[in-house]
């Protein structure tokens, strides 16, 4: 196993990317740009269409997204060698390799760890005591608060960014692990057969990670990305740095062929029903986190698109000129946590 880090450099890519016009046919659009939110919103709608993966994350990024209730989720390997733990809240990704696991996070508490990531492991035909690194995506108690417990227990090491790991450290919440490795932009790691690069995508939380890595489905070599951090922040700023980690990261992924998309919180991007569909065998022999590279650029898109719309609302806020959005759920703000 192997540890390994380049460093590109990002800062100017992330200064300009929050100013770049939409891309593509959206470019069209500098010179008479949409003047509110909502236009904003509604061109996000078109473009997902009725793709169910991107109609669910408009749904998620506009304002006033109230959370799922809480329910099981059985365990399921939705690749040759990755397997989905955790709730219908929130997920671990575990990346199984021949010489041992890469949990991307670890769920909500140390019950959460023990009573859900280690047998649902087991279930799937894969040994906890082979986990060998945490890889918390950001740090918010929902992904990491079952690391130590894996770290106590099975010897595993505990990675996060360094803005979050100080995040953890300021703020000091229950269950936080003890700090350990961190990752730095463009660090690789390697263990077994599996490397998996991480970019910082700040913004969600200032040290949000995304990891692209390679899977298998049937045999067949894929690309996937998860995205680390989906729910906007609350100031303008830190917006529109998530929007320029969105721009920069779907810039790595279409370098690196990503195919497959995923994320932490399946409720964002109906990944909660693909793991079901996929569970059922009603997609057939095909796998319908497979979307295609286009789809996963549209994914990102959409995603640009609600967070350019995001940023005009709150700086209509500001003004006080509440958009179509805004007006229609006043006082709600979307949660933290996804």
């Amino acid at each position: 196993m192997s540890l390994g880090q380049f460093s590109p450099s990002r800062r100017a890519l992330l200064a300009a990317a929050a100013l770049l016009p939409l891309a593509g046919g959206e470019a069209k659009a500098s010179a008479a740009a949409p003047k509110s939110a909502q236009s904003y919103y509604d061109r996000a709608a078109r473009l997902a269409g009725d793709d169910p993966v991107l109609r669910a994350l408009v749904k998620a990024l506009t304002p006033g997204l109230s959370m799922p209730t809480v329910k099981p989720l059985l365990p399921l390997r939705t690749f040759d060698d990755v397997a989905v733990l955790g709730t219908s809240f929130v997920q671990a990704t575990a990346l199984l390799t021949s010489q041992g696991i890469i949990l991307i996070d670890a769920l909500g508490s140390p019950d959460d760890a023990e009573k859900i990531i280690v047998p649902g492991l087991r279930s799937v035909g894969a040994d906890p005591a082979k986990i060998k690194y945490v890889v918390v995506a950001h740090g918010h108690s929902d992904h990491f608060g079952g690391a130590q417990f894996l770290a106590d227990q099975y010897g595993a090491r505990v990675m996060m960014s360094r803005a979050d790991w100080n995040l953890v450290a300021a703020e000091r919440p229950a269950n936080a692990p003890k700090r350990d490795l961190e990752i730095s932009d463009g660090q690789r790691l390697t263990l077994g057969e599996t490397t998996v690069a991480f970019h910082h995508t700040p913004g969600h939380t200032p040290g949000t990670v995304s990891p692209i890595f390679p899977v298998r489905w049937k045999g067949l070599r894929h690309t996937a990305m998860l995205w680390g951090g989906t729910a906007p922040p609350a100031a303008t700023a830190d917006k529109r740095t998530t929007l320029s980690s969105a721009l920069a990261f779907a810039s790595r992924m279409r370098q690196a062929g990503v195919d497959i998309e995923l994320n932490n919180h399946g409720g964002v991007d109906n990944g909660l029903a693909r793991i079901e569909e996929l569970r059922a065998g009603s997609s057939g022999a095909g796998n319908p986190f497979v979307i295609g590279r286009s789809r996963t650029q549209r994914f990102m898109k959409v995603m640009e698109i609600m967070l350019r719309g995001r940023i005009v609302q709150g700086q209509e806020a500001n003004a006080g000129t509440p958009s179509g959005a805004a007006a229609a759920s006043p006082g709600r703000s979307t949660p933290v946590c996804c």
